[in-house]
């Protein structure tokens, strides 16, 4: 890589940072491999989604290693990992802490919750009360909780929420609104695995591969600095329009000439889809080895930025229409700078 030149961003990344941020990003990336079989995108979105530090909504049908891949980001930067299992008389006690009265000194004392930690991952969210997912999502909006009267911080490094949901079992959940899914900086659905692929998985179970823990490879401190150097990936102006455009244009999908998908729009994006679609696409032109984000890197994400904040209508469900083909005809109505 040659040199960075500071063409307007708030500071250039110079080369040293490149090479440390393309180590760090080498590292979490084997180190995910090591022990997840396949699931590539599920890697990148959870590599690109904790550069950009935002959460992660993670849907899929059991088995697929959601669990494993969680677990692996953190051991792979030795971070406190906390998992809570969502379940229909979950508390928000239970999550974010709550006060026991100590008869020994007469006092109450405040017990922190398992969500005071550097990733925490909610397995299937939507079988929690709204209740308690209120109480989660405010901990990821606001990173801090209040327990009798007295506010106590997220930790101030790293802390990321890997939410995990399963779309096929609609008895004893509880749907996350679109007000509380926006809060996500992407959703990423995932796939059963290919064939050679699950059979990769049974020779790793047979050797003991899966059940090993391997020493930390990076710390807290590491995805800490790279966080603030993807913030110094330069944005032009010409692609912060065409972020803009996308958003905008999903909000009148049923508007813009020729686009005949957009009639299933329901509900356009916020402007956090904006906020996300700049953050990831920065993490991303980091991820394959570049200081400045190009279109491709808008379009990479679209997916993953977008699913959940587009609502559609009863009409796309009865005609098979996905909300990614939606995505693809919006983002192919708006002119590529």
């Amino acid at each position: 890589m040659s040199e960075p030149v500071n063409t307007g961003a708030k500071s250039a990344i110079v080369e040293s940072e490149y090479h440390y941020s393309q180590e760090v990003i080498k590292k979490l990336s084997d180190y995910f491999d090591a022990k997840v079989v396949g699931q590539q995108q599920l890697k990148f979105s959870l590599i690109a989604a904790i550069l950009a530090d935002g959460h992660i909504l993670v849907e899929s049908v059991p088995g697929l290693a959601k669990t494993t891949a969680a677990k692996a980001i953190s051991d792979a930067v030795d971070g406190k990992f906390a998992r809570i299992q969502c379940t229909p008389d979950l508390l928000p006690g239970d999550i974010v802490g709550t006060q026991i009265y100590n008869q020994a000194n007469g006092k109450f004392e405040t017990i922190l919750g398992p969500v005071f930690a550097n990733f925490v991952l909610l397995d299937e969210v939507n079988r929690s009360s709204a209740k308690t997912q209120s109480a989660m999502l405010e901990a990821m909006q606001e990173k801090h909780v209040t327990i009798g009267g007295t506010t106590y911080n997220m930790p101030e490094d790293v802390f990321i929420v890997i939410a995990t949901q399963n779309p096929i079992e609609q008895e004893g959940t509880y749907p996350l609104s679109e007000a509380q899914t926006d809060r996500f900086i992407v959703k990423e659905v995932i796939t059963y695995p290919l064939a050679s692929e699950e059979v990769e998985i049974l020779n790793r179970l047979e050797s003991g591969v899966i059940s090993r823990v391997d020493p930390a490879v990076l710390t807290i401190k590491d995805i800490d600095q790279v966080q603030d150097i993807v913030d110094k990936v330069y944005v032009d102006e010409s692609i912060k329009w065409y972020i803009s455009s996308i958003v905008v244009a999903s909000r009148r999908a049923n508007q813009i000439q020729g686009l005949e998908l957009g009639k299933y729009v329901r509900i356009g994006a916020s402007p956090r889809a904006s906020i996300a679609f700049l953050k990831m696409a920065k993490a991303s032109a980091l991820m394959h080895g570049r200081t400045y984000v190009t279109p491709d890197d808008v379009k990479m994400v679209r997916h993953q930025v977008l699913r959940h904040r587009i609502g559609l209508n009863y009409s796309a469900v009865a005609d098979n229409v996905t909300v990614e083909q939606v995505i693809d005809g919006i983002v192919n109505s708006v002119k590529t700078p």
